[in-house]
């Protein structure tokens, strides 16, 4: 599984869509996008269990929620938390992970593809 984070709006599914040569098309049958959506309420054995379920996905994508202001609401630190844990947890299981940033990618994980 390669495994992308990055800010929003840094240019994380342009930068795969061509470093893999895919189509639009291609791209959206291969890639699972804003996964830290997914993480919302989770506890921990069910973000272990979601993570798994992603590993087995070509292309998994997240954005970075956890830099900035840190929300006054309760539930969404919860939320936010949540996501890094599963990033966490992804980067892990991962066999490239890539961080993107301003449409550059970064490979932290892994060989260069």
């Amino acid at each position: 599984m390669i495994f992308v984070t990055g800010p929003l709006y840094s240019g994380k599914k342009e930068y795969i869509k061509n470093k893999l040569n895919l189509t639009e098309e291609e791209f959206e049958g291969l890639a699972v996008c804003d996964v830290q959506e997914l993480a919302a309420g989770k506890n921990e054995a069910e973000l272990e269990i979601l993570a798994e379920k992603l590993s087995n996905e070509t292309v998994v994508i997240t954005t970075e929620i956890g830099g900035g202001v840190v929300p006054s609401d309760k539930k969404e630190r919860e939320n936010r938390e949540a996501a890094g844990r599963l990033s966490v947890l992804l980067a892990e299981r991962a066999d490239t992970v890539i961080r993107v940033i301003c449409g550059i990618g970064k490979t932290i994980k892994g060989k260069e593809e």
